[in-house]
């Protein structure tokens, strides 16, 4: 089967993305066999990808939605035929191939009312956004009226889905963070209820907004920069989340205002196998129900066509620059 993998180590290996021919693998167990249709790209790909050292080729790809072709003998919740989306495992050989086995448990039926490349902008970042929402932050639907949620670096994959969330699930004050005119307009379609610049300190562009002081905040990217001012706009016992990975980070600041930190990572529960591995079924499960009840919408940015070496490429070297808004996604071999 045709395959998109990264071959070879070097300081910019993007140009070692490239197309191969792999065995087609067998479903056994929990797993699935599923022909990919369309994939996103996120930041994990350009991270796994830079940190490749190895001699065998790695088919990446975290966002997948597709059709199952067969499935393994112990899976119970999936049957051939089925239109299907999910992220699939970090250890795991990615979607960037024609054939992926995935976990049912990490699998859902993908929403009716998308396309294909619709769909495939949503399941890693919708993961993500939820688990950091409802778990690691304790937010519950329907909750935290008078409290105010601030995320940083909102216009991104994860932040498009979290604001929707936040703003569609829950009664809290939602904050954005975006630093150009078109990511600031995207967020503001995406529903927060402010839009503020990051670029300027956090305290003082909130200040501005009449903002106060904010309850929880959810760090998407640049953590280590914000830093000191998310501490600073923090109320008393507030809340931190983050998904990035700073150098280093040292939770002393946090200790006079009582703040607790949690961090998402949202291969976790596959990664482990553990025991609620599940929920993220049931989570994409809801979310695809969200969305066909068009109470949330799809955060695909650019479609960069075919799922070849050299779009995905391109979809990497956009991704690296920052500045990508919404999903880039891919389609069909």
């Amino acid at each position: 089967m045709k395959a998109i993998a990264i071959t070879r180590s070097a300081p910019d290996n993007i140009a070692y993305l490239q197309d191969i021919e792999v065995p087609q693998p067998v479903a056994t167990g929990h797993d699935l066999l599923i022909e990919v249709k369309a994939i996103s790209v996120n930041p994990v790909d350009t991270k796994v990808r830079a940190g490749f050292s190895g001699d065998t080729p790695r088919v990446l790809g975290w966002d997948a939605v597709g059709v199952v072709a067969a499935v393994g003998e112990a899976v119970t919740l999936f049957a051939p035929g089925d239109e299907v989306w999910y992220a699939g495992a970090l250890g795991r050989p990615g979607s960037n191939s024609e054939f992926q086995l995935v976990d049912e448990r990490i699998v859902a039926l993908k929403p009716k009312t998308l396309d294909n490349a619709a769909a495939a902008a949503m399941p890693l970042t919708a993961i993500t956004a939820w688990e950091m929402l409802f778990d690691r932050l304790g937010v519950q639907e329907q909750g935290k009226e008078g409290d105010t949620l601030l995320i940083v670096g909102a216009a991104g994959g994860v932040g498009s889905i979290l604001v929707q969330l936040a703003r569609k699930l829950t009664k809290m004050t939602v904050v954005g963070t975006a630093s150009r005119p078109e990511s600031q307009k995207w967020v503001q379609e995406a529903g927060a209820h402010h839009v503020i610049d990051h670029s300027k300190p956090l305290s003082e562009a909130l200040a501005a907004a009449g903002i106060k002081e904010v309850t929880h905040v959810a760090s998407l990217n640049h953590t280590a920069a914000h830093y000191a001012e998310i501490i600073k706009a923090l109320a008393p016992q507030g809340k931190m989340a983050l998904i990035d990975d700073p150098e280093t980070l040292d939770a002393r600041p946090l200790k006079a205002k009582s703040i607790s930190l949690h961090w998402e990572f949202m291969f976790t529960r596959s990664m482990f196998e553990t025991a609620d591995m599940i929920a993220q079924h049931q989570l994409l499960t809801r979310v695809a129900g969200l969305i066909d009840d068009k109470i949330i919408t799809t955060t695909l940015g650019e479609h960069y066509g075919a799922i070849s070496a050299e779009n995905l490429q391109k979809a990497h070297a956009q991704l690296e620059t920052g500045r990508a808004v919404g999903k880039i996604v891919l389609e069909g071999f």
